[in-house]
């Protein structure tokens, strides 16, 4: 597989120095992508980078991915307002172990090929750096000057809040370059890897190298992912979209995927799948004969979520979307985790109830009009029942004024009421 060639159609180039095609084509070549550590697990906008390094792999390139213990306690300033907040030794190497087994469902660490990939922390050879040295060494070989016309740079310095930088995020891109530099002297990386808004920080790598040893180096960036109609992209109205399921869980994730829109759909299933071009443009064609079964987003969700997650994670998720309208919903209900029952049965309105009334039998009418008020009268709701429009946890309720059991949660602490065709409620057992 030709790298250049397979990132070209699939849109994920966005500038690219001269000669690298080239160089990727006489060998095998070193490639890393930096990845910065401030939360334990990575989010969706990391994936790009991701499976950049996953087609280099798969290209026959062998990919670094540099976990930035060192950066990470500086906070990258490119294109940011504001300082970061500063991170300890002891929170970023928590978050480095968590990412590399996020990282591991990509990329192949652990077979004998020549090219498996590795994992490295820029502390592991900045620690040791004394500041009179990384300015002798390493800072004499880049001016001011040339470090000022970072776009990026010059954009904060020029901005509206006046706020400036401080030193420390001054000197990241110089930092960030020596990266580069170590890498290559000591692993023969002559390529880095990252998103456009990274440019300024490797080009200052690839400059430093050719002025320290006259070496080659390389840089290729992909374009920042943004939807189509230019709002920013992995946001949700609850915050990121995160690998952990314990921060998103599968369910969510999956639903982020399949409720993209059409175009997004098109460009997202060429970024963030190793489908071939042949089946992706199938695909589009179904989409185009009939949009509303949705093949794109479909086969996009179940892709990733089962690349990020799992099948049985995939399959579960595709489970407890179809809760509301399955003839399997009652089976499935007292099948699913507690995460993706709330996750299904956000919005709905909910009630809390106190455990002791299902314990000692209360009856139903009177739990669903003076404990929870689904219904204003207990008449209304005998209609409701005569008419077959009552369920409870998707079982069709035949005498309003049977008596609650324990038996009836859901994960020990739920009640799913179905009131006519679309109106649900959650009941919350206290």
């Amino acid at each position: 597989m030709d790298f250049i060639e397979e990132l070209t159609w699939r849109g994920m180039i966005h500038q690219m120095m001269p000669g690298t095609e080239e160089q990727l084509k006489k060998e095998m070549t070193t490639a890393y992508l930096g990845i910065d550590p401030t939360a334990d697990s990575l989010h969706i906008g990391h994936l790009v980078g991701v499976m950049m390094l996953k087609h280099f792999q798969r290209s026959g390139h062998k990919p670094l991915a540099l976990v930035g213990g060192a950066t990470g306690m500086i906070g990258d300033p490119s294109w940011k307002s504001q300082e970061r907040k500063l991170l300890d030794e002891e929170t970023l190497r928590h978050n480095q172990e968590a990412i590399k087994h996020q990282l591991a469902k990509f990329l192949d660490f652990d077979s004998d090929a020549p090219n498996a990939a590795e994992m490295v922390n820029n502390y592991d050879w900045m620690k040791d750096f004394s500041f009179l040295r990384f300015i002798r060494d390493v800072g004499k070989h880049i001016t001011v000057n040339y470090m000022m016309a970072k776009d990026s740079v010059k954009k904060r310095l020029g901005g509206e809040n006046q706020q400036g930088m401080s030193f420390t995020e001054f000197s990241y891109q110089l930092i960030q370059g020596y990266d580069f530099l170590h890498l290559n002297q000591e692993k023969n990386c002559k390529l880095q890897l990252g998103g456009s808004d990274q440019w300024g920080n490797i080009t200052t790598g690839t400059e430093l190298i050719r002025r320290v040893n006259g070496g080659e180096a390389y840089a290729l960036t992909c374009p920042l992912i943004t939807k189509a109609d230019g709002g920013k992209f992995g946001k949700t109205e609850s915050g990121s979209v995160w690998l952990d399921p314990k921060r998103t869980s599968p369910y969510k994730f999956y639903q982020f995927w399949l409720n993209v829109t059409d175009a997004d759909a098109e460009k997202y299933i060429k970024i963030f799948t190793e489908l071939s071009r042949e089946e992706i443009e199938e695909l589009v064609e179904q989409q185009k004969q009939d949009p509303g079964q949705r093949p794109l987003q479909k086969r996009l969700a179940k892709e990733i979520t089962v690349m990020v997650h799992s099948e049985a994670d995939y399959e579960a998720a595709v489970e407890a979307s179809q809760i509301l309208f399955s003839n399997k919903a009652k089976e499935i209900l007292h099948k699913i985790d507690e995460d993706t029952l709330l996750a299904v049965m956000e919005g709905v309105p909910r009630f809390e109830v106190e455990r002791a009334d299902i314990e000692s039998g209360i009856k139903l009418a009177d739990l669903l009009t003076e404990k929870a008020t689904v219904f204003t009268s207990k008449g209304e709701m005998r209609k409701m029942v005569q008419g077959g429009g009552l369920s409870i946890n998707k079982e069709k309720v035949t005498d309003p004024y049977m008596e609650t059991t324990p038996e009836i949660l859901l994960n020990n602490k739920y009640i799913l009421v179905q009131k006519g065709k679309k109106n649900y409620y959650l009941l919350i057992v206290k």
